[in-house]
């Protein structure tokens, strides 16, 4: 969501239209918000993948067996940890909001927010954002940037104080979530710095495809759906459980169209997620992405049926890439990929974000009307 109060973004407007997905995920989620992302329809060829899965924390648990939820303690334990974030390119400015905390193999703390947050007008080549932090306590203080991600809507500033006011938030774990569970989101909404809402967790692996009006696409992977009222202003802000862990960024709400304001549809970024994309962030400035060495078009199984199926057309194929080693040809319509079929440029964009170096996977394509089965190994 567009994180500035001088020019409110649109309200934005689920798409309920059902695709094809992996058992596990449910429908996809479009919300038309102004924030950055991926330039449609290449897959692979420039793009650099995530590395790694956050392991090894404490098993979550609840701070109450009946489902109530403490909301007046989180808030004072962990509002300390939450920033407002004022940014400025030559393109817009605007506030959102970050968290504090300490990453693994990085030296001193950080704040983890959107990377929308920290380009109000939007990503360009060689535009270096200025940034201000504002902790709780009211007192200011500059801060770079480490590392952002248009796909993933992930950035990582350096506070110039290494913000001593402000205790490293305690990490959680996503992945324990249960539906109906209570949750608090903290932030910055409209610009009003230490805002506390509170509501439940509504869904759990949601894939949330987010457009920007510079053409370009965020995608939330397994994120978290919740009605706890996230405004523009709280991206970037904490999601926590009842024990003040850190289990989601908040990113993207969601309206009714025409409407505006919360609606009870929040999306956040799992911490799971989040978490090791914020430390390869941290450490390099960017996050690296094995390339699937194709580029392709959407086509339809009829042009006179404007609702028939969509599949993936083989553009291009980089010479010496993964595609070119499997055996793919330029003219392969793709069916599946490791089973699941692949009916959009989405769902190539969904496998690469998840994907490690050295995974391989089973692409299906049909061939001169016959289907034909290889392995590409991802480099």
């Amino acid at each position: 969501m567009t994180d500035t109060p001088n020019s409110p973004a649109p309200s934005p407007t689920p798409d309920d239209r059902p695709r094809r997905r992996p058992a596990r995920r449910p429908s996809p989620v479009t919300a038309t918000l102004a924030i950055m992302g991926l330039v449609g329809g290449l897959v692979g060829g420039g793009l650099v993948a995530l590395i790694g899965w956050w392991s090894g924390w404490a098993t979550h648990e609840s701070s109450s067996s009946d489902g109530s939820c403490a909301v007046a303690t989180v808030a004072e334990d962990t509002l300390p940890s939450v920033v407002t974030i004022s940014a400025r390119t030559s393109s817009g400015a605007g506030t959102g909001s970050g968290v504090v905390a300490k990453l693994s193999g990085v030296d001193g703390t950080v704040v983890i927010t959107n990377e929308h947050v920290v380009f109000p007008g939007g990503a360009a080549a060689g535009v270096v954002p200025q940034l201000t932090l504002t902790y709780a306590d009211g007192s200011t203080a500059p801060a770079k940037l480490l590392g952002a991600d248009q796909l993933t809507d992930l950035a990582v500033l350096q506070p110039a104080d290494d913000a001593p006011k402000a205790p490293a938030i305690p990490l959680g774990s996503s992945g324990d979530l249960r539906v109906g569970e209570p949750v608090v989101a903290l932030g910055a909404p409209l610009g009003l710095t230490s805002t506390v809402t509170s509501g439940i967790v509504s869904a759990t692996d949601r894939y949330v495809r987010v457009p920007s009006d510079a053409g370009t696409t965020a995608h939330l992977l397994d994120a978290i759906q919740t009605d706890a009222a996230i405004n523009p202003g709280n991206s970037g802000g904490a999601l926590t459980d009842c024990s003040g862990r850190l289990v989601g960024i908040n990113t993207a709400g969601a309206s009714p169209g025409g409407e505006s304001g919360s609606s009870g549809l929040g999306f956040a970024i799992p911490a799971d997620f989040a978490v090791p994309t914020a430390e390869q962030l941290a450490k390099q400035g960017s996050v690296n992405r094995p390339a699937l060495g194709l580029q392709v078009q959407t086509v339809r199984s009829s042009l006179e049926d404007p609702d028939a199926e969509t599949r993936l057309m083989i553009q291009q194929i980089q010479p010496g890439g993964a595609a070119d080693k499997a055996g793919l040809e330029v003219g392969d319509v793709i069916l599946s990929v490791n089973g699941t079929p692949v009916h959009e440029t989405d769902d190539l964009v969904q496998v690469q974000l998840r994907a490690r170096a050295g995974d391989e996977l089973k692409v299906t394509v049909l061939r001169d009307g016959k289907e034909v089965s290889t392995t590409l190994t991802l480099a």
